[in-house]
């Protein structure tokens, strides 16, 4: 085997493994935010709400959450992709919500939001 050849296969075991590499990644990414930990609902009073980020724009939002008596009040640190729920979110600002939430754990990158727990739905109570 000459020279040439040997560098031509390294150059294809190489670009082998960088699409591997890249394929996992991308089905990483994807079984992250497709699948969830968990799920439920919380309910409380939306307290902030803004689009945050200087290249990947993201929806941010704190939820003060109900307290049990006797209990201090707790924040409910949230993410929301959908731009049919950021309107639903912005319209109950200041009212009684239930917010129903998805948890993806091992998110990558800030990019798809700053917190693991993403809002599917949002339904006022009062």
């Amino acid at each position: 085997m000459t020279a040439a050849e040997m560098g031509n296969k390294a150059i294809k075991v190489l670009v082998g493994v960088f699409i591997a590499v890249i394929v996992l990644a991308v089905a990483y990414v994807y079984a992250a935010l497709h699948w969830n930990f968990s799920k439920g609902d919380r309910v409380g009073y939306v307290q902030k709400f803004s689009e945050k980020g200087w290249v990947c724009k993201t929806w941010e939002g704190e939820l003060q959450m109900l307290p049990v008596p006797g209990a201090i009040p707790e924040r409910f640190l949230f993410s929301v992709r959908d731009k049919a729920v950021v309107s639903k979110v912005n319209s109950s600002l200041g009212k009684k919500v239930a917010l129903t939430y998805e948890q993806h754990k091992g998110i990558p990158t800030t990019c798809f939001g700053e917190s693991e727990y993403f809002i599917v739905d949002v339904k006022t109570l009062e």
